[in-house]
Order: structure tokens, then C-alpha cells, then sequence
């Protein structure tokens, strides 16, 4: 049996304060307070820059003990470099801090860009370069450069670290993509983007991780309840094959991301 754990895309939001977080509530508790409510946050401030082990063990420190984080790999990696030539680059995002988050250390995103087509032999050597666990991750990150000045290159434990991959080119759906994914077993990424970019549901690895950004406004509308008892219904589907079941809210925009996680949350719980 699979875990299911939901939560949402960040946390800083101007928007969700006097909404989601009480009128009043001081900036540096927020994490606190989403991480009472929900079971896992992904890091997306690390997809726009590398961050510090010093910011990393912050978060680690400011939530419940079998809280989770995942972690949105570089753009640098993903857009700018196009997973090709990145080996000091990942060094550096594993150098960034990224293992001080220990044990609530749990799967790396690796989004890539609309532009970015199909191509088995790139993909391929990219897995290859991504380390299974996170005393892999300290041993590449020991390979860091002159951009991580306080690199963190040790980790707190020994264990597998999972990915997944969210891709948004139509050219990667396709049998030779899939097999790619389940031979290295990386996660396929379920979106939910309001019909822009592909909606796969491939079983490719012992995770899912599924992204929703609004079923009918990307970025912007809400989930109404039969909808969420819909993705309910597939969590523990997938949660009874075996899967580690991660689902984020990025429907963020108005402020519907955190309602929308606690919603699902409860409908999981009911019996």
C-alpha cells in the first residue's frame, strides 16, 4: 500500500493572507501554519534559483515531523541548458542544500519547457546522471562549482530518492516515452492545466505526482467537490497498486490552491 500525501506549490502568496492565513499572521509562520493543515509542500523557489542549505534546514525545522517536501529541479537544468551538458549543474543543485531537508527530503520535480520535443537519446542521458539516493546526491554534489560558495555536500541519511518528470511537449506522449520512464523508473507527472499541456496518467514508476493548475482556468479556477472526489478515487486507486501518491495544488492565482488540498484531504479521509 502506497502513501497519499496532498498539498500545494509554495506558500508565499500576498494573496492567501487575510484568506487562507489569518489577517495578521507574521510572514515567517506561514510555512508553519499551511504545514499544520496539509502533509506535503513542493519547493518551487529552487526551480527559479539555486537556495541555501542554511534556507533549506529553516523549512525542514519549521514543520511537523512526518511533513514532506519535493523539490522543483533548476530551470537552469531544465529550460536554459535542456537537460544536455548538465552534470556540474545538477552538482550544484544538489550542493544547494537540498539533502539538509533530511528525512522530509522526498521526490524532485524536473518540469521541462513547452519547446522542448521528444528526444530519446537526451532524456535518456539525462536519467542516467540523476542520483537513486541521497548519499548518490552528496556524492555528486561534492562536483559542485564556484556558484555554491556554502555547499552542503553530506547527507543526513542514506535512502532512494524518487523524480519525476512533467513534461508539456504532445511529442512525449507516446509509447518510446513511457517505456523510457518506466525503465528508469522515473514518475510521469499527471497535469492538470485546463487543456493547455498534455494530461498523461501513465504508471511509470512507484510514484505519482500529479500537478493541478486548474481544470477549467490554468492557474486561476477552483475545484469544485465532485471533481475532487474524482482525483479521491484515483489517489487510492494508486495508492492500492503501490504508489507513492503526491498531489499539488498550483491553482494559486486566487487563492483557491490551499482550499482546494484541505478539500481533498478530508474526502480522503472519509471512509
Amino acid at each position: 500500500m502506497g502513501s497519499v500525501r496532498i498539498g500545494i506549490s509554495g506558500w508565499t502568496y500576498a494573496g492567501w493572507r487575510g484568506d487562507f492565513y489569518p489577517a495578521g499572521l507574521p510572514r515567517r509562520l506561514e510555512l508553519a501554519y499551511a504545514a499544520e493543515r496539509l502533509t506535503a509542500i513542493e519547493i518551487n523557489g529552487s526551480f527559479y534559483s539555486l537556495q541555501r542549505p542554511s534556507s533549506y534546514a529553516t523549512w525542514r525545522d519549521q514543520t511537523p515531523p512526518d511533513f514532506v517536501f519535493t523539490v522543483k529541479g533548476g530551470r537552469f537544468i531544465t529550460h536554459l541548458k535542456r537537460l544536455a551538458g548538465v552534470e556540474t549543474a545538477l552538482a550544484n543543485f544538489f550542493a544547494s542544500g537540498v539533502l539538509a531537508l533530511g528525512p522530509k527530503l522526498g521526490p524532485v520535480l524536473w518540469q521541462l519547457p513547452e519547446n522542448l520535443r521528444f528526444d530519446p537519446d537526451r532524456l535518456e542521458a539525462f536519467f542516467a546522471l540523476l542520483p537513486r539516493t541521497t548519499g548518490a546526491a552528496a556524492a555528486l554534489a561534492v562536483h559542485h562549482d564556484a556558484k555554491v560558495p556554502d555547499a552542503l555536500t553530506t547527507a543526513l541519511d542514506d535512502r532512494p530518492l524518487q523524480h519525476a518528470l512533467e513534461f508539456r511537449s504532445e511529442t512525449f506522449c507516446v509509447p518510446e516515452c513511457f517505456d523510457l520512464l518506466r525503465r528508469h523508473g522515473i514518475g510521469c507527472v499527471v497535469a492538470d492545466t485546463a487543456g493547455r499541456w498534455p494530461h498523461a496518467e501513465q504508471v511509470t514508476a512507484d510514484l505519482m505526482y500529479v500537478r493541478l493548475h486548474g481544470d477549467k482556468e490554468l492557474y486561476a479556477s477552483g475545484y469544485d467537490e465532485a471533481t475532487l472526489r474524482v482525483w479521491a478515487a484515483k489517489c487510492r486507486d494508486w495508492a492500492e497498486q503501490g504508489q507513492d501518491v503526491y498531489v499539488f495544488f498550483d491553482n494559486d492565482a486566487k487563492g483557491y490552491a490551499p482550499h482546494d488540498a484541505m478539500t481533498l484531504l478530508a474526502l480522503l479521509q472519509q471512509p
